[in-house]
């Protein structure tokens, strides 16, 4: 509760949960646990849309939303996708969120935060010096 009054990047702040939950329908849930909501009407929207709202499970970070909620959220799909789910092809990978600044983040050979030591130059550079 201490969390939800005074955070907004952990999920939603209390003043934003009472809006949603007053003005808000329950649409679904992704695999991430991240909820969606869409207004009950279009009275408080500026273009005649019913509004649309996420609350992160966790952390907010763009990134978590996969494609299909993403689609949904910015008008690119008139139905969620838990009535009309996105047609997957085989070829397609799972969306990851970014992990940039995560423990999970790829770090090189060689990097600074892996711990490693870089690679020797191969002694084809030569500094330029005046003549």
């Amino acid at each position: 509760m201490f969390k939800a009054i005074f955070t907004w990047w952990n999920g939603a702040a209390l003043g934003a949960r009472f809006h949603i939950g007053r003005r808000g329908v329950f649409v679904g849930q992704d695999d991430y646990g991240n909820r969606y909501y869409e207004a009950k009407d279009a009275s408080d929207s500026y273009d005649g849309r019913k509004r649309r709202w996420v609350i992160f499970s966790g952390y907010a970070e763009a990134s978590k939303v996969p494609a299909e909620w993403h689609g949904w959220l910015h008008y690119t799909f008139d139905e969620s996708p838990v009535t009309a789910p996105l047609l997957r092809q085989p070829w397609e990978k799972d969306h990851r969120p970014n992990l940039t600044g995560t423990i999970h983040a790829y770090r090189p050979q060689g990097s600074l935060a892996r711990g490693g030591e870089r690679q020797k130059a191969t002694g084809d550079y030569l500094p330029w010096t005046p003549e």
